[in-house]
């Protein structure tokens, strides 16, 4: 079992902060060795042709370029838009060579597309002081992707959350019955509350008027014998 777990972990792979379909995320891709025992100079990511374009983070530990490539076609956006390039790989180099000792993390930000269920491949050279790696097979149908030597970082886009009453309304933006009811006690409460306050102050007032009367009667002056 632990032989299983350190051939596992020796792999470049990639570990998305969420999958769901048509967000963005935040892809960490983690270089856990050189190549044997060489430490690594660069490392390549290939963006899958569904994405357009990535936002490198910046590591002190390496310069970090976009690679782009021309469309063969214009592709057109959801916001109407249309591009004739995307990026297709970005390319982190090494400030100083990782030693094989050593472990690191690079990491992207993209815009995931709409396509639930879809898995993304993300084809990885890494570059040594002495030789490289291609992290870039891609399972066949039905083949288990842990089987492979030097699998694609990938991932597999989810489905888009529905509509939550986070707001306090559902989908269609009503107010949940529940609400209503709750709103229409409310009122209900206020307006009786408020007959209350209106009767207070007219009591009151009242009572201002006749100690005032009373006061007056009380000063008239005696009558003379």
């Amino acid at each position: 079992m632990l032989a299983g777990i350190s051939g596992a972990s020796a792999h470049v792979g990639v570990s998305p902060d969420k999958t769901t379909a048509n967000s963005y995320a935040l892809l960490t891709f983690a270089i856990p060795h050189g190549c044997e025992e060489s430490a690594t100079t660069k490392v390549a990511i290939t963006l899958p042709p569904e994405l357009d374009d990535a936002q490198p983070t910046v590591n002190p530990n390496w310069t970090a370029a976009k690679v782009t490539e021309k469309l063969t076609a214009p592709k057109k956006l959801a916001d109407g838009s249309s591009i004739t390039k995307r990026t297709s790989q970005i390319v982190y180099t090494a400030k100083t060579p990782l030693s094989p000792e050593l472990r690191d993390a690079l990491v992207l930000s993209v815009k995931l597309p709409d396509a639930a269920g879809k898995t993304l491949y993300f084809p990885t050279l890494q570059s040594c002081e002495v030789g490289r790696v291609d992290w870039s097979q891609v399972p066949a149908e039905g083949q288990d992707a842990h089987a492979l030597k030097s699998p694609a970082p990938s991932l597999t886009v989810t489905a888009a959350a529905a509509a939550t009453e986070a707001d306090g309304h559902d989908a269609h933006g009503a107010e949940p019955a529940g609400s209503v009811t709750a709103a229409h006690a409310s009122a209900t409460n206020d307006d009786g509350g408020q007959a209350r306050s209106w009767a207070g102050l007219v009591a009151g007032v009242g009572g201002l008027v006749l100690g005032g009367l009373a006061l007056l009667r009380s000063r008239k002056p005696a009558p003379a014998k």
